[in-house]
């Protein structure tokens, strides 16, 4: 017999394990509720769903929201190296997270010379619009 401390702990491990598992009795006992048999949820349109969750994910970095925020603000739109002015972040940081708000369909670019101009969408869905409007106005 060795005392080295893995060889015998396994040892008494495994007759304790067997000893416990003979000598415990095992019931079953009855289900009394089911899953999914009380009520049902209502009825949610996961497209919808799916649309939020791209937008509030966009909406979540506090980046994102100033750069959305000033977009709603300003009259004309502005300029890639404004931002990047002023939130002291880089150029590829900066587009990085306008990537992400085109991609939720919240801005959109143009080019003029080497330089790209965001502005809020033309055709958000008014939906959208309110969020926004909560969003930056209160």
């Amino acid at each position: 017999m060795t005392f080295d401390g893995s060889s015998l702990a396994q040892a008494i491990d495994e007759c304790l394990w067997v000893r416990y598992d003979l000598l415990m009795a095992i019931k079953e006992l009855p289900v009394l509720r089911q899953r999914g048999t009380c009520c049902a949820l209502p009825a949610v349109d996961e497209d919808w769903a799916e649309e939020r969750s791209g937008l509030l994910k966009a909406l979540g970095d506090p980046t994102r929201l100033t750069m959305l925020a000033a977009l709603w603000k300003a009259r004309q739109p502005i300029c890639i190296c404004d931002f990047t002015a002023d939130l002291e972040l880089s150029q590829p940081t900066i587009s990085h997270h306008m990537s992400k708000l085109k991609d939720a369909g919240l801005v959109e670019s143009e080019k003029d010379g080497i330089w790209m101009f965001y502005r809020l969408r033309r055709d958000l869905a008014p939906g959208t619009r309110r969020l926004l409007a909560q969003l930056v106005e209160s």
